[in-house]
């Protein structure tokens, strides 16, 4: 090798070397920068809102007409109370610890959005039999769920292929075949093939065994999608440039990080809660390239986009406004100007009436008995 391809490649180390520092300087002042907004208070119209109300998969923009859409109130009939869990959510973004989760015992069975086999016997149920039918989980188009009475007869837990264990015993089984989600309402064909299955089951046992109606239980799958289907909402804010230029991924990444969010492996950044782990909101592209760890260093995008999936979301008001509090601090950071997916400025009186909007949503659910981020509509709207 001459001297002269030696100094080339020398020359060609001193250049790459001098990228990535230059890049670790500029990552390191935008978190410094980010850090240092985040620490102190900002004045938000959606946060100082004097007449703001108290609490009571189609995207919907923050921008409405004079008047919100109705919720029905009559889309849903003989459905029992189910249990509410709610959690707070702060206003600002906290700051974020590796949650530790722990497995809650199973205290009900949810009659609201299942059909229920009711099986019971007088002696322990054999293990072989229990692994052949939760084998059959898969079978029926929706998810299949059994629940099976503790020996201190008081408590009921939910029974897995990889939890169960031949030390527990059972003498009671439930079996829950839900009846909708998100791509629509359970079949009868299904329903009918899940009560023979349990029927059998109980048969080969010498089990007693109860199930409901094949026609009533259907109707019920399709009048809980129908009201599903009208709360199902996800709502948007998006952030543009203001002089048409691109957000540049490393930056976008520096103030997500700073104010709480985390980039999962789906391409987008998402806002978990700290002590449920559940997602309150999540921060995409805007445009078609997803945000990946190996693209955010050369990534450069004209908008990004925060979304709030409103049906799973508890206290929605109030975790709307922490997104759009963030939504805000991003913009002035960015340079930029929130709009509407036809790239038309978002006013505040359009994300007021966005948050009016989410109230309502919300306040029809739990008129309905399925309260928005409990275990119940995360059920339906997975």
């Amino acid at each position: 090798m001459s001297d002269l391809q030696i100094s080339l490649v020398i020359i060609g180390v001193v250049v790459i070397v001098g990228v990535v520092i230059f890049n670790r300087f500029q990552l390191a002042r935008y978190h410094r920068k980010v850090q240092s907004s985040f620490r102190h208070e900002h004045d938000d119209v959606l946060l100082h809102d004097p007449q703001k109300p108290m609490f009571g998969n189609e995207r919907i923009e923050p921008q409405f007409g004079d008047e919100a859409p109705s919720i029905p109130s009559d889309g849903i009939t003989d459905f029992a109370d189910a249990p509410v869990e709610r959690f707070a959510v702060d206003e600002q973004p906290p700051v974020q610890k590796e949650p530790v989760f722990q497995k809650k015992a199973m205290t009900t069975v949810d009659t609201l959005i299942n059909y229920i086999a009711d099986i019971r016997i007088d002696s322990p149920i054999p293990h072989e039999r229990l692994i052949d039918l939760l084998q059959q989980k898969f079978d029926y188009g929706k998810p299949v769920r059994w629940y099976g009475l503790q020996s201190d007869g008081q408590t009921w837990e939910e029974i897995a292929l990889d939890t169960l264990s031949p030390r527990n015993t059972y003498t009671w089984l439930k079996g829950c075949l839900q009846l909708a989600d998100r791509s629509g309402p359970v079949t009868e064909i299904n329903l009918s093939r899940f009560r023979d299955m349990a029927e059998e089951f109980a048969a080969q046992i010498l089990a007693e065994v109860e199930c409901p109606d094949i026609s009533e239980a259907h109707a019920k799958a399709i009048d809980l999608d129908k009201f599903c289907a009208d709360v199902d909402v996800i709502m948007g804010i998006n952030i543009i440039s203001k002089d048409g230029g691109a957000f540049v991924g490393t930056k976008i990444r520096a103030l997500a990080e700073a104010s709480g969010f985390r980039l999962e492996s789906d391409g987008v950044f998402k806002y978990r809660d700290g002590e449920t782990n559940e997602v309150m909101f999540v921060l995409g592209n805007f445009e078609s390239a997803p945000f990946l760890p190996t693209n955010m260093r050369t990534l450069a995008t004209h908008g990004i986009t925060f979304l709030l999936d409103v049906p799973r979301v508890a206290n929605g008001e109030r975790v709307f406004d922490q997104m759009a509090h963030i939504a805000r601090l991003f913009s002035s950071t960015l340079n930029g100007i929130l709009v509407d997916d036809n790239r038309v400025p978002l006013s505040e009186t359009g994300v007021k009436r966005s948050r009016q909007r989410l109230a309502d949503i919300q306040s029809a659910m739990a008129a309905h008995h399925i309260v928005a981020g409990s275990e119940t509509a995360l059920n339906l709207f997975d």
